[in-house]
């Protein structure tokens, strides 16, 4: 269903990208900030003084929460509507990063990163669904990958920011920052933001979802027979019989590709400082991995929208593999950032481009669900990356076993992406399902 409103289509389309792209910096920025306040948590300069052990576990606590948001907040996605769940997921972890910076003991601090990682979580598989059904058919990798290289921008801004605000203001202005551009973003996303014309089809809002599809330009997806299974409805069909083998392995190819993201920016800095590179070139290796992945994740779904998605991610997982394994050789300096810049394109990038094949794996009334079980179960990868990576960089193995370490997950994570059924056979079998049901009732 479509209209010929073609330039006003293609600007209400660029508004509803924007507002996905700000939500996913600020959850970029309110991720990556606490890594900008360890340093000042861990010397002494602050009210606190933690250690090490206690670092990483309070670190863990917001994965830990995204693991719960994404699983949980996905599955309401698909039931409750995207836009009334994203305005809560922003509001939430705005309210949680104001109670992190007003935190009064560590506990409370720890508690409060916990309950923003929840809504950390629920933001991405909802901005993924939304960015997918308002992007042209044509370019939804390219556009879901520029909007979700808005986490990476988050990343940067955050540790700009970090050193001017941290010297002039402390540590805890980090987070009310975090908490103010969440509480700016809300008010206009509640003005603009619209919901999935797709989810209100299926609610039997028929006339909202036609005028929705006429203004964005939208194809509508057939709905499946309506029924009141609630989420352990949305839950199961996963599991159903044309999406079970690809429901694993896309658990299993966002889990290899998250150990990588979390595991890499952990440790690639102190893994080289071992290799024998200054404080400076370390830290800089780690901010080439990252603009790698800024430079590369649109390319990457450039190619997946004109090639595929299987072998574009499959090819990309296989590159990074053989870019981990060079950097284990000792190469000269230009070769070597080349390298790393090229690792950090196919494994960040490389995992959102995964994230967009899910989300096209699936079908809209299942889209969020699918994504948000994705990309909690893969966020077990997430939080044990940078303990793989801690354990091989201690067991004394020397420094080329860290690269082929972090070689081992791009390999499992391309023979996933290899293997994952063709969507025509899942569509098939799905409708030869629905038709049962549908006959099947009286």
């Amino acid at each position: 269903m479509s209209n010929n409103a073609g330039p006003r289509d293609s600007r209400s389309r660029i508004v509803v990208i924007a507002l996905c792209s700000a939500a996913i910096i600020i959850d970029g920025y309110d991720l990556i900030v606490y890594g900008t306040v360890v340093p000042t948590l861990a010397d002494g300069s602050a009210e606190w003084t933690l250690g090490a052990a206690e670092i990483g576990r309070i670190g863990s606590y917001a994965l830990i929460g995204m693991l719960i948001g994404a699983m949980v907040i996905g599955t309401i996605t698909d039931l409750v509507g995207r836009r009334r769940v994203m305005l809560g997921c922003i509001a939430w972890f705005s309210i949680a990063m104001g109670l992190a910076a007003a935190a009064p003991t560590v506990e409370l601090f720890g508690f409060a990163r916990f309950i923003a990682g929840i809504g950390l979580g629920g933001v991405v598989p909802t901005a993924i669904a939304l960015t997918i059904e308002y992007a042209h058919p044509k370019r939804r990798s390219t556009t879901n990958a520029f909007m979700f290289s808005g986490y990476s921008i988050g990343g940067i801004v955050a540790s700009l920011t970090a050193i001017g605000v941290i010297p002039a203001l402390g540590w805890r202005a980090m987070f009310w920052i975090g908490a103010i551009l969440g509480l700016l973003l809300l008010p206009v996303a509640w003005r603009m933001l619209p919901e999935s014309a797709n989810y209100l089809l299926l609610r039997g809002r028929d006339a909202e979802a036609a005028e929705l599809a006429a203004r964005y330009d939208l194809t509508l997806e057939k709905a499946p027979p309506r029924t009141k299974e609630g989420p352990a409805g949305a839950i199961k069909s996963l599991f159903g019989r044309p999406f079970l083998t690809g429901t694993l392995l896309f658990w299993l190819g966002t889990g290899a590709g998250l150990l990588l993201v979390y595991g890499l920016n952990t440790w690639l800095a102190q893994i080289m400082r071992q290799a024998g590179y200054p404080l400076g070139s370390a830290l800089a290796f780690l901010l080439v991995l990252n603009l790698g992945a800024i430079v590369g994740t649109p390319l990457l779904g450039m190619a997946a929208d004109r090639f595929g998605s299987k072998p574009v991610t499959f090819g990309m997982f296989a590159v990074a593999a053989v870019s981990i394994f060079l950097m284990s050789f000792r190469l000269p300096s230009a070769l070597l950032f080349a390298l790393v810049a090229i690792a950090g394109a196919c494994t960040i990038g490389t995992t959102v481009l995964v994230n967009a094949y899910t989300a096209n794996f699936y079908p809209a009334h299942m889209r969020a669900t699918g994504l948000g079980w994705a990309l909690g179960v893969g966020r077990l990868g997430a939080i044990c990356g940078p303990i793989y990576g801690g354990a091989v960089l201690a067991s004394g193995w020397g420094i080329e076993a860290n690269f082929y370490a972090f070689a081992i997950p791009a390999v499992v994570g391309a023979l996933a992406m290899l293997i994952v059924p063709a969507r025509q056979d899942v569509v098939s079998e799905s409708r030869r399902e629905a038709d049962r049901t549908a006959a099947s009732q009286p």
